[in-house]
C-alpha cells in the first residue's frame, strides 16, 4: 500500500490519496498532535472514513514507535536518547507518554449499528490490524434464551443481571476462560461476527465485548452511548485522555438534545404504580404468612426482595404526590399548554419529595423491585413506567450540586438550557404510548404530560468534555454552515475544515427548477403543498424526468403525509401510471420492518438486465435519507420535491426558536449565536444536504440534483447549500431548458465515465436478518416483477372495467382466451425441477402480490408480527376446506412444526429450519437426510418425527425416503397403514381417469371409432359462424372445472389457480403457471385430475412440455394413459391437424394405432352427446363445438362435475355424495361400500 507523510507521521493508505483527502488526514493529525477538537466536512464519497482510521491508526502507532525508541534507549545507553523529549517525535508538546498505556484509546462513534458495521469493513480493508472492540446492547448482542424472550430491553438487562449474580448463565460463565482464544480476541469482528462467535463457542458476547473493550486499541460504539450520561455508566466508558470520533455527526446535535430530554405521561405513572402495588401486595401477603409460622416457630417465607413493606408503601406515596402535583398545574382552556422555565422541575419533584437528597434512595429501591419482577410472565407485569421513573430522576439530577451548596444552584445553571412544558395529554398520544396489550384504568381520564426538553446541545456535549477528552473530532458530509454548528455546541474547535469534492465539473448537474412542465409554480409551502396545480404539475415534471435520467432515479419528499398526497393524487390522475411504464415505483415505508424488503427489491429492478430502471420514493430525515448505498446506477438522479422545514407548530419547536432568541439576546455583547429563524432555516437544509448526498458516491460516480421547489432559488438557501454543490448551481426559467440540458449531460457522462463494474445487490440488513430474508426472498422474484399499476397491489384503487361481472362465467370466458395464440410470445421451456423451485420461490408471495415493486403497497401492509421478527419462515402448505379440520394438510404441518420445536432444542430446531429451506432451495435430498439424522434418527422417541416428515418430502423423493425410513426405524413414513404408495396412487387416478374416457366401454359401446366419421377437414357447416350468439366453445367444461377447483381446493386455491392463467395468457410462459398448479394439485392423489383436465387450457405448442411435466410429478411414465385430457381445444390454424378433425375415410383402429386415442377422445368431444353413429359413406352432420350441460338425477343441479360408484353406474354430483356418505357409506344402487377417495368422476355418465 502507498505510504503518505503527513506532519512527520507515515500513512499507510489502500491507494494513493486524492489532494482533499490528503488536506482532510493532515487536520485530523493537526487535532491528534496539537490535542485540540475539530470540524471536519468532507462530501460522502470523498472517503472521509477510510481517511479517519488510518490518520489515527498510525498516529497512534507513531506514538507506539516512540514509547518503544524511548525505552530500548534507555536500556542499550542511558543517555543515548534520554535527553530527547517526545515532541521530538512528533508528540504535542506538554504529553508525558512515557509507557504504552498511555497511548490514547481512540472511541469511534457513528449513529447506528448498520454504520459501525460499514466502518468495520472499512478497517478490514487497510493494512492497520488494531485490536478491535464493538459495544452494543444486550437486545443485539444476548444469546441467552430466556432472556432473549424479554419483551423490553430493560427487563432483559435486569433479567440478566439476575442471572449473572447468582452464576446461572452459562455463557456469562465461560467469557474469562474463553476470552483469550484467538479466534474471539485476534480477529476483527463487527456485531454480527461477535453473536456468531459467542453462539458457536458459548460464550455471552455482550460481556465478551466489555472485556475486550479494556484491551482494545480502538472501540467502536453508537454515539448515544457516549451522549447519554446513563448510557456511559451502564457501560464503564472512561474517556479520560481518548480521541472521541464521531461520524455521520449532522445528527449529534439532536442526539445531545433527546437523551437528555424526557415527556412523563400519565400511563407512565399509572403503569409505575400498578407495579408497585402488585409488590405490595405480595410482600404484605408474605408478611401476614410470615407471622402464623413464626407462631409455630417455623421458618419466614422469603420473596428475595430486601425492601420493607414500609419502604415500597412510601414509594408509592412519592409517586402519588407527583402525580397529584403534575395534575394540579392548571393549563389554559386550550390546548397549547404552559410552559415554565427549567429550574421549575425541580420545586414539581420537590412536592413529591425527589431531590437530590433521596435520589439515591429512589432509584436504589426502584431498581431493587424493577429486579425483582424481572422474569416474570403475565400480561400484567409491566415494568416500563418504573424504568421510565429511573431514567428520568437520573435525567433530572445528572448533575450533583458541589458538596456543602444547595441543590438551587444547579437549577439556576440547568434553567439556561432546559424548557419545562405541561399540556394535556390527547387520545393520539394515549395511543402511541402504549406498547403492549396491559393497561391501566387510573389513567381513564384526560391527563397532563410534563415535558423536560433540553434546547442546547452543548450541555451533553460540555458534560463530555470534562470527563477528560483529549480530542474531540466531529466529521460527517453534511455540516455546513461549520460556523453556526460551531456555536451551538459551545465548545471550542480550532480545527474546522470544509473539504471540495474529488469529481469534476461533467460529474454532476444541478438545477432549481421553479416551474413545472405546464408553468406552475412548484413549491412545497404549507398553502400550496397539497394545492392540485402544484400535484399536478410536479407528477408532470416527474415524468418528464423520468424519460431522461437513466437507471434509478430518488425523490425526497419534506414528509410522510407530502409523500402519500402526493401519491394518491397522482394515481387519480394517472400520473403516477406514466412513471411507472418508464420506472417502477418503490416507497420507502414508514416502519423499519419492511424497509429491507423494499430496498433489496429496489436494487434489484435496477441492476436487472434490460431493465429501465426504477423510482425510489422518500423522505428527508428518513431512513433512505443516510446510511445506504446509492452509488453509479442506484441513484443517477435525485430529486427534491421541497424544504422539509420542521413542523412550525409544534410546541417543541416554537420552545426552541424563543430559546435560541432569547439566549441570543443575553449574549448580544458577548459571542455570536444563531437566532430561531436561523436555526430553522438551517435545519431545512441539512435535511435537503443529506438527501442530495445520496447522488455521488465515489470518484467515477455521476449524477444529477434536482431542486423542485421555487424557493431554492434564494439566495439565502442557496448559500446553505454544500460548497461542492453551489459551483454548479443553475436557476433554468423554462422547464424545456432543464429536459435539453440533463439529456445532454447523461450523453457526455456515459461516453466519458467508466461503466461501473455490476456489483452484487446489497442488503440493508444485518446478516443475522439476511439469513432469515434469505430463506424466504430468495427468489428473482422481485427482480423480475413489474409494478406497473398502482391497482395490483392496493385493491381499493383498482378500477374494473365496465361490463365486467365477477362471476364464475367470467372468469370461465378469461380461461378459455388463454388458449388463444398469442401475437408474439416466445415459449420458455422449463423443467419439472425448475418448475418446482420457482413455486417454492413464489409461496411467500401468492397472498401478497407485491413485497416492494408498488407505490402504495407498504403503506397499506399490516404485517407487525412478520416486522418484529425481521423475516418470514414459511412452509407452503395446501388447504382442503372439504376434509375435516384436523386431517387437513395444513394442520397436519403445523402440528408437525409443533411438536419438532418441542422435541428439540433451540439450536437442533435452527438447525432443522436451516436443513428444510436448504432442500426448499437447492433440492439436495442427501444432504436432507443426512441432517434430519442427526436429529431424530438416534433416539427412539423422535422416530415418529422423522416418520412424519414425510409430508414435505418432494414426490419424486418419496420412495427414497420411504426406504430410508424403514432402515433406521424398521418402519415405514409413507405407507404406514398399508395403503397405495404415491406412485401407485398417482397410476390408480390417471388409470381411473382413462377408464371413464375408454372408447371400447363409454364413447361407442365397442362399436367402430367415431373418428373417422367426424366431417371432412375444410368442411364449412362445421365452423362457428361470426356474429352468432352460441355460447363459446368449452365454455360448460371450463364453468364446471373452475366449480371443481373451487370446490376441492377453496376459495383461495381458485384464486391462485386464476392468477396462474391470466399470466399465463400474457406472458406465454407455462412453467410458471404450471408450477403454481401443479403445487395446487399435486399434494393429494384425489387432486391429479385436476392437473390432467388443466390441459384444456394449454396451448399447442406447450402441449408436449405440459405431457411430460404431468408424468414427472405423479410418478408415471411418459407414455402412461391418461396423460392428454380432453378439452376445448381452440379453433385457429395453429391447431395440428390430428387435434382438429379427422379425415373422412375410415382410419385405423384403436388397436392398431393405440398413441392415437386420446386424440380421438378429444375430437370426439366436440360432438354433441345425442349425435348417432354413422357409417363410413353417410355425410356427416354439421357439429357445434360446444359441451352440453349435465344434471344430477339427485339435485337437478346443472353444469356440475358427476361422480361415479366404482362398482356400478350409479352416479351423483359431489354434494349429494357427500350427503350420502354421511347417512351411510353403501351405494343406493348396488349396496357396495364406498370411499370418499374410491368415488371416480365420471366425465360421460350413462343416463338414468
Amino acid at each position: 500500500m502507498p505510504k503518505v507523510v503527513l506532519n512527520g507521521v507515515t500513512v499507510d493508505f489502500p491507494f494513493q490519496p486524492y489532494p482533499c483527502q490528503q488536506e482532510y488526514m493532515t487536520k485530523v493529525l493537526e487535532c491528534l498532535q496539537k490535542k485540540v477538537n475539530g470540524i471536519l466536512e468532507s462530501p460522502t464519497g470523498t472517503g472521509k472514513t477510510l481517511c479517519l482510521l488510518c490518520t489515527t491508526l498510525a498516529w497512534r502507532e507513531h506514538l507506539r514507535d516512540a514509547v518503544s525508541s524511548l525505552k530500548i534507549a534507555e536500556r542499550v545507553q542511558g543517555e543515548l536518547f534520554a535527553s530527547r523529549s517526545l515532541s521530538s517525535w512528533n508528540a504535542a508538546d506538554g504529553d508525558s507518554i512515557a509507557c504504552y498505556t498511555d497511548i490514547p484509546k481512540i472511541i469511534y462513534a457513528s449513529r447506528t449499528h448498520s454504520q459501525l458495521t460499514q466502518v468495520i469493513s472499512e478497517l478490514r480493508n487497510t493494512s492497520y490490524r488494531p485490536k478491535v472492540c464493538v459495544l452494543g446492547s444486550r437486545e443485539q448482542l444476548c444469546i441467552h434464551p430466556e432472556v432473549k424472550k424479554q419483551e423490553s430491553n430493560h427487563m432483559q438487562i435486569h433479567l440478566c443481571r439476575k442471572k449473572v449474580a447468582s452464576r446461572s448463565c452459562h455463557f456469562y460463565n465461560n467469557v474469562e476462560e474463553k476470552s483469550l482464544e484467538q479466534e474471539l480476541a485476534t480477529p476483527i469482528l463487527d456485531i454480527e461476527d461477535l453473536v456468531k462467535n459467542g453462539s458457536k463457542h458459548k460464550v455471552c458476547p455482550y460481556y465478551l465485548s466489555r472485556n475486550m473493550k479494556q484491551q482494545a486499541d480502538i472501540i467502536f460504539m453508537p454515539y448515544n452511548y457516549l451522549l447519554d450520561a446513563k448510557s456511559r455508566k451502564a457501560h464503564n466508558i472512561d474517556l479520560k485522555g481518548t480521541v472521541v470520533i464521531f461520524d455521520e455527526a449532522h445528527n449529534v446535535e439532536k442526539i445531545c438534545e433527546e437523551s437528555a430530554s424526557f415527556d412523563l405521561t400519565p400511563r407512565d405513572v399509572a403503569s409505575g404504580l400498578e407495579a408497585i402495588n402488585q409488590v405490595l401486595e405480595e410482600q404484605a401477603r408474605l408478611a401476614q404468612q410470615g407471622e402464623l409460622q413464626l407462631e409455630f416457630s417455623a421458618d419466614t417465607p422469603s420473596s428475595g426482595l430486601s425492601m420493607e413493606l414500609e419502604d415500597i408503601a412510601k414509594l408509592k406515596m412519592i409517586l402519588l404526590r407527583l402525580e397529584g402535583a403534575i395534575d394540579a398545574i392548571q393549563l389554559p382552556g386550550d390546548d397549547r399548554g404552559v410552559t415554565k422555565p427549567g429550574s421549575y422541575i425541580f420545586e414539581l419533584f420537590a412536592e413529591a419529595q425527589i431531590t437530590f437528597q433521596t435520589k439515591g434512595c429512589i432509584l436504589e429501591s426502584l431498581d431493587q423491585i424493577i429486579q425483582h419482577l424481572a422474569g416474570r410472565t403475565g400480561v400484567f407485569i409491566n415494568t416500563v413506567g418504573l424504568q421510565k421513573l429511573m431514567d428520568i430522576i437520573q435525567i433530572v439530577f445528572s448533575v450533583d450540586p458541589p458538596e456543602g451548596s444547595p441543590g438551587s444552584l444547579v437549577g439556576l445553571g440547568v434553567s439556561h438550557s432546559y424548557k419545562v412544558h405541561i399540556h394535556p395529554e390527547t387520545s393520539h398520544r394515549r395511543a402511541a404510548q402504549r406498547s403492549d396489550a396491559w393497561s391501566t384504568t387510573t389513567s381513564r381520564k384526560q391527563g397532563k404530560v410534563l415535558s423536560y426538553w433540553c434546547f442546547s446541545p452543548s450541555h451533553s456535549m460540555r458534560e463530555l468534555v470534562c470527563q477528560g477528552v483529549r480530542t474531540l473530532i466531529l466529521t460527517s458530509g453534511t455540516l455546513a454552515p461549520l460556523s453556526s454548528f460551531a456555536l451551538e455546541m459551545q465548545i471550542p474547535f480550532p480545527v474546522c475544515l470544509e473539504n471540495p469534492h474529488i469529481i469534476d465539473r461533467n460529474q454532476l448537474w444541478v438545477g432549481v427548477i421553479p416551474r413545472g412542465p405546464d408553468g406552475v409554480q412548484l413549491s412545497s409551502a404549507y398553502d400550496k403543498r397539497f394545492s392540485e396545480e402544484c400535484l399536478s404539475s410536479l407528477g408532470k415534471a416527474l415524468g418528464n424526468i423520468a424519460r431522461v435520467v437513466p437507471h434509478g432515479l430518488l425523490v425526497f419528499f419534506p414528509s410522510y403525509p407530502v409523500m402519500e398526497k402526493s401519491l394518491e393524487f397522482w394515481r387519480a390522475q394517472d400520473l403516477a401510471k406514466r412513471v411507472e411504464v418508464l420506472k417502477p415505483l418503490f416507497v420507502e415505508p414508514r416502519n423499519k420492518g419492511s424497509f429491507s424488503e423494499v430496498i433489496d427489491a429496489y436494487y434489484q429492478r435496477v441492476a436487472s438486465p434490460g431493465s429501465s430502471g426504477a423510482t425510489f420514493l422518500a423522505v428527508c430525515r428518513g431512513k433512505a435519507s443516510e446510511g445506504l448505498d446509492f452509488s453509479d446506477m442506484n441513484g443517477r438522479g435525485v430529486i427534491v420535491t421541497g424544504l422539509p422545514y420542521p413542523p412550525r407548530m409544534d410546541p417543541r419547536v416554537v420552545l426552541k426558536m424563543q430559546f435560541l432568541d432569547e439566549l441570543r439576546g443575553r449574549n448580544r455583547a458577548g459571542g455570536q449565536c444563531l437566532s430561531g429563524q436561523e436555526w430553522y432555516q438551517q435545519q431545512a437544509s441539512r435535511a435537503v444536504n443529506q438527501a442530495i448526498g445520496r447522488v455521488i458516491r465515489h470518484r467515477h460516480d455521476y449524477g444529477a440534483i434536482f431542486l423542485c421547489d421555487h424557493r431554492f432559488a434564494y439566495a439565502d438557501t442557496k448559500a446553505q447549500l454544500p460548497s461542492w454543490v453551489r459551483p454548479y448551481l443553475k436557476v433554468y426559467d423554462n422547464f424545456g431548458h432543464v429536459i435539453r440540458d440533463v439529456s445532454q449531460f447523461f450523453r457526455v457522462a456515459q461516453k466519458t465515465m467508466p461503466v461501473p463494474v455490476p456489483q452484487a445487490v446489497t442488503s440493508s440488513v444485518s446478516e443475522r436478518e439476511a439469513a432469515v430474508k434469505e430463506a424466504t426472498l430468495s427468489s428473482p422474484l422481485l427482480s423480475t416483477q413489474k409494478a406497473m399499476s398502482l391497482d395490483v397491489h392496493v385493491p381499493s384503487l383498482r378500477k374494473r372495467p365496465t361490463g365486467v361481472s365477477a362471476s364464475s362465467d367470467s372468469e370461465s370466458s378469461l380461461c378459455v382466451e388463454y388458449e388463444q395464440q398469442p401475437v408474439s410470445a416466445q415459449p420458455r421451456s422449463v423443467g419439472l425441477l425448475a418448475a418446482l423451485e420457482y413455486n417454492e420461490q413464489k409461496a411467500g408471495a401468492s397472498e401478497e402480490q407485491a413485497l416492494g415493486s408498488s407505490t402504495l403497497s407498504l403503506r397499506y401492509e399490516k404485517r407487525p408480527s412478520i416486522e418484529q421478527r425481521g423475516g418470514r419462515r414459511k412452509v407452503r402448505l395446501v388447504s382442503y376446506p372439504d376434509e375435516p379440520v384436523a386431517g387437513t394438510q395444513e394442520n397436519k404441518a403445523k402440528l408437525f412444526m409443533v411438536s419438532v420445536k418441542q422435541a428439540l432444542s433451540q439450536a437442533s430446531f435452527d438447525t432443522f429450519t436451516q436443513a428444510l429451506q436448504h432442500y426448499k432451495g437447492s433440492d439436495d435430498f442427501e444432504a436432507l437426510v443426512a441432517s434430519l439424522t442427526c436429529l431424530f434418527a438416534e433416539d427412539r422417541k423422535k422416530h415418529t418425527l422423522f416418520k412424519g416428515f414425510y409430508q414435505f418430502v418432494r414426490p419424486h423423493h418419496k420412495q427414497q425416503f420411504e426406504d430410508i425410513c424403514f432402515q433406521l426405524t424398521g418402519q415405514g413414513c409413507g405407507n404406514q397403514a398399508g395403503g397405495p404408495s404415491f406412485q401407485e396412487q398417482a397410476q390408480s387416478a390417471a388409470d381411473s381417469t382413462c377408464r371413464q374416457l375408454d372408447s371400447g366401454e363409454h364413447l361407442n359401446q365397442g362399436r367402430p371409432h367415431l373418428s373417422g366419421h367426424l366431417p371432412p377437414k375444410g368442411d364449412p357447416s362445421s365452423c362457428p359462424k361470426v356474429g352468432c350468439t352460441v355460447e363459446k366453445p368449452g365454455q360448460a367444461a371450463v364453468s364446471a372445472y373452475l366449480s371443481d377447483v373451487r370446490k376441492a381446493l377453496g376459495s383461495t386455491g381458485c384464486s391462485q389457480l386464476m392468477t396462474a392463467l391470466k399470466a399465463y395468457k400474457q406472458d406465454d410462459d407455462l412453467g410458471k403457471a404450471l408450477a403454481v398448479v401443479a403445487a395446487l394439485t399435486t399434494a393429494k392423489s384425489e387432486h391429479f385430475s385436476l392437473l390432467q383436465r388443466f390441459g384444456m387450457f394449454v396451448r399447442p405448442h406447450h402441449k408436449p412440455h405440459f405431457l411430460q411435466t404431468c408424468a414427472d410429478l405423479m410418478g408415471l411414465p411418459t407414455t402412461s394413459r391418461g396423460l392428454e385430457l380432453p378439452g376445448p381445444r381452440e379453433e385457429s390454424t395453429t391447431v395440428p391437424s390430428e387435434l382438429a378433425h379427422e379425415d373422412s375415410k375410415p382410419g385405423p383402429s384403436v388397436s392398431k394405432k393405440p398413441e392415437k386415442t386420446q386424440s380421438k377422445i378429444s375430437s370426439f368431444f366436440r360432438q354433441r352427446p345425442d349425435q348417432s353413429v354413422r357409417s363410413d359413406d353417410t355425410t356427416p352432420e354439421p357439429t357445434k363445438s360446444e359441451w352440453t350441460s349435465f344434471v344430477c338425477p339427485a339435485c337437478a343441479t346443472e353444469d356440475t362435475v358427476l361422480f361415479q360408484c366404482p362398482f356400478c353406474d350409479f352416479y351423483r354430483c359431489r354434494a349429494c355424495w357427500q350427503l350420502q356418505l354421511q347417512a351411510s357409506r353403501m351405494c343406493p344402487d348396488c349396496g357396495a361400500v364406498n370411499r370418499k377417495q374410491s368415488i371416480a368422476q365420471v366425465f360421460w355418465p350413462k343416463p338414468q
